[in-house]
């Protein structure tokens, strides 16, 4: 007589995937909140011309006015609208944060990674970076914009350039425990050449760390961008960005609130959404971090 089998209940992989979803936000909430609100600063920013109106366009007739279904933030002291230049202020924010961290992660992974590998080239570079470390950002994009003018390309490089010697010393780090791990150790002896060592072996070990201070790095550049901006080192005072419409307004907080308000509580929450990725991003590749919090 054949046996029956009770016949093996199925689900669907739609469902498996939701469940995984849904299991894995309440397991890390501050990489999906703080991805969230990035991911929808970003969305804005991109649709800006569909909704906003025009930032540049000045209307002296129209100075210093309160919230209307025209102007939703208000006018500033030139008669432009504060909402759409809020709007596309976030460009550029987004843009010089999400560049630099760019930038200063793929440059300081290359030095890191070759100074934690190769003991001559660490003694030569590490020095280095420990000099340009003690250079503020704020004086070096000073400095470089009163010798060549200011631009959103040497605000972008003034600001990674103190930036990547903090990634190189993490990646350095992190490859000096690697390297001598027993499975390096067999791939050297095995007649691997550094590249295929590099590549397979050590550069993996490297990327969860990297992409947690690559958002370190993103939020510092954001706020250093806007402090530059304020002080006039930063973009063109044409072109919206949330510092120099801080300081462009300032002295009209008590007229106009929202002009100085506007832009930066979008500062804030922005910069606190970065931090909020960076420490959900520590806590899923290093559980132990959140345990002993």
């Amino acid at each position: 007589m054949a046996l029956l089998s009770a016949p093996v209940e199925t689900v669907p992989p739609g469902r498996l995937q939701l469940s995984q979803f849904r299991r894995l936000a309440r397991r890390h909430p501050l990489v999906f909140v703080g991805g969230g609100l990035l991911l929808v600063f970003i969305i804005l920013a991109l649709t800006a011309p569909l909704y906003a109106g025009d930032p540049l366009n000045l209307d002296p007739f129209k100075r210093l006015q309160p919230p209307s279904a025209e102007m939703w933030f208000g006018s500033d002291n030139l008669g432009r609208d504060v909402f759409a230049r809020t709007v596309f202020g976030a460009r550029i924010s987004l843009f010089v944060g999400l560049i630099c961290s760019v930038l200063a992660a793929l440059v300081g992974l290359l030095i890191g990674v070759l100074a934690g590998y190769n003991r001559a080239f660490d003694n030569i570079v590490m020095r280095v970076m420990d000099g340009l470390m003690s250079i503020p950002a704020i004086l070096l994009a000073i400095a470089l914009v009163s010798l060549t003018g200011s631009g959103i390309g040497i605000l972008i490089v003034a600001i990674t350039i103190p930036e990547t010697p903090s990634v190189a010393r993490l990646v350095r780090s992190i490859v000096l425990g690697v390297r001598e791990r027993p499975y390096v150790e067999a791939a050297i002896c095995g007649g691997a050449r550094m590249p295929k060592v590099l590549w397979r072996h050590i550069l993996p070990s490297t990327i969860p760390a990297l992409m947690v201070q690559s958002a370190i790095v993103c939020a510092d550049a954001i706020l250093v961008e806007a402090g530059l901006s304020f002080l006039g080192a930063g973009v063109p005072p044409e072109i919206p960005s949330w510092g120099n419409m801080i300081a462009s307004s300032r002295l009209y907080l008590g007229i106009a609130p929202l002009t100085v308000f506007a832009p930066g509580i979008c500062l804030a929450v922005t910069v606190l959404a970065v931090n909020l990725l960076g420490d959900g991003l520590r806590d899923l590749f290093d559980p132990r971090a959140a345990r002993r919090r």
